[in-house]
């Protein structure tokens, strides 16, 4: 790998990352010795590329800071094609019309020689003909989920019964052939997941929740690491 094909992708690296990554990582990732990786930073600073850390700590880029536009090479061409490929399939009608409008806008800067790798990768996504049909407007619930706003739900359970929820969504999450809501239950008090396709109605509330998403989220994949490798527990109940 030429010098400067190094520095663009330890920036690529360090762009990919929110927390700081080791010199180590970075020295496995470029399959160069670690004394490289501290040349090269010394040399991107020394540039006034805005990158924060120390050896032995890790690394950051700062805030603010952006490359200019780079070229995609051919395997992740075909990542990102396989990746929209499956959201048209899976994901709901108005996530499935912008990765179709994705992709021609990627197809649109592309040069002539990198567009075969796009439009014409060899990664399909075959469809799945049991897909669970989803009752309520999913757009509608990642909107909430961008906003931070309670809904309210008519849920039926596994079991066929009917409740009335207030949920705080934080997170949908897209299966094979179902998509789950993750969300704080205000009925039972804990974090529970909800499947789309038995929410017989759905109201997104003006009343916005009170505490972080983001937050939210971090405590719910806390509790679900704790309880990982435990047998599946009714989550509908």
């Amino acid at each position: 790998m030429r010098r400067a094909e190094r520095l663009l992708q330890l920036l690529q690296i360090l762009r990919r990352h929110r927390r700081p990554v080791t010199g180590d990582a970075i020295a496995r990732e470029l399959e160069v010795s670690l004394r490289t990786v501290y040349r090269d930073i010394a040399a991107l600073t020394a540039d006034r590329v805005p990158i924060r850390g120390e050896a032995g700590i890790g690394y950051v880029l700062g805030e603010g800071f952006d490359l200019p536009p780079l070229m995609f090479t051919p395997d992740e061409l075909e990542a990102v094609m396989l990746g929209l490929r499956w959201v048209a399939r899976r994901g709901d009608a108005d996530l499935s019309r912008a990765a179709q409008d994705t992709v021609a806008k990627i197809g649109a800067v592309l040069p002539e020689r990198l567009r075969p790798f796009l439009f014409d990768a060899a990664l399909l996504v075959p469809p799945h003909f049991r897909l669970a049909e989803d009752q309520v407007d999913v757009a509608l619930l990642r909107a909430a989920i961008r906003e931070g706003r309670k809904a309210e739900i008519k849920y039926r359970s596994e079991d066929g019964r009917e409740t009335v929820r207030v949920i705080w969504p934080i997170a949908v999450a897209y299966f094979d052939a179902q998509r789950l809501i993750v969300a704080w239950c205000e009925l039972r008090q804990d974090f529970r997941t909800f499947r789309t396709d038995r929410m017989l109605a759905m109201l997104v509330r003006e009343e916005k929740y009170p505490a972080r998403r983001k937050a939210l989220l971090k405590q719910w994949q806390d509790e679900a690491h704790v309880r990982e490798g435990m047998p599946q527990v009714d989550v509908f109940a």
